[in-house]
């Protein structure tokens, strides 16, 4: 994936977003995909171009130790290459490090550890130094949370709880609410309980996990089983 400059510009009260391409496009590709060679459609994300930052490498490593416990085995090493090396594949040969004289940037260690995060969700290994490392910036994690149904602190199987601000109230029915403007995390009964009776900043503070929650969309929530109202439908 190559990262490209990008200027915002605004004429007359409408705004465009231009990139300087460093080679010349395919315009028969182009044309072939979307049938004309002057307007078309592309993918776009915001990229932090920061150099990594420590409490990322932290990070990495702290989930390295989770799975290394959860195999049983001494197998960092070969962790950390395997997904080095998958990082290289997806972004078609460009290398990552995360020393302290690293090129790489904040954007590029994102996708690594979203790598690792997949990676754990996929093969349900338990987060038990992973999610103490984590930081509020870390949405990832918890929208994997969600959408595995997976206890945000144990791991274990989870309930859809509304945060602070966008709890749906005793006796108030889910069905008739559109969640998706609501935040929401994943808890099991025990923590959904505890988050209850002790409030967030307490929970917050004894869990190390990033309480404010995270919005979910349309479809993430009915895959994962959340019945609501919802304002599109």
């Amino acid at each position: 994936m190559e990262l490209l400059p990008t200027k915002l510009i605004e004429k007359d009260g409408e705004w465009y977003q231009v990139q300087k391409l460093t080679h010349k496009p395919n315009l028969d590709h182009i044309e072939t995909v979307s049938g004309s060679t002057d307007e078309y459609y592309t993918y776009s994300e915001l990229a932090d171009t920061r150099k990594v930052r420590p409490q990322q490498r932290r990070l990495f490593f702290a989930l390295l130790n989770d799975i290394v416990k959860w195999y049983g085995a001494p197998i960092k090493d070969f962790l950390k290459e395997l997904f080095y090396t998958q990082f290289e594949v997806i972004n078609d040969g460009k290398s990552i490090s995360l020393s302290d004289s690293t090129q790489s940037s904040v954007s590029d260690a994102n996708d690594l550890l979203d790598l690792v995060i997949d990676f754990m969700f996929e093969w349900h290994i338990e987060f038990k130094e992973g999610y103490k490392m984590l930081t509020k910036d870390e949405r990832f994690y918890l929208y994997q949370c969600c959408r595995h149904r997976i206890c945000t602190v144990c791991g274990k199987h989870a309930d859809i709880h509304h945060v602070v601000g966008s709890t749906i109230g005793a006796g108030g029915d889910r069905t008739k609410v559109d969640h998706t403007k609501r935040h929401v995390m994943a808890l099991c009964r025990v923590h959904h309980s505890e988050i209850e009776q002790i409030g967030s900043v307490a929970f917050s503070a004894k869990y190390h996990v990033p309480v404010d929650g995270i919005k979910l969309d349309k479809e993430t929530l009915k895959r994962i089983g959340l019945k609501g109202k919802y304002s599109s439908d």
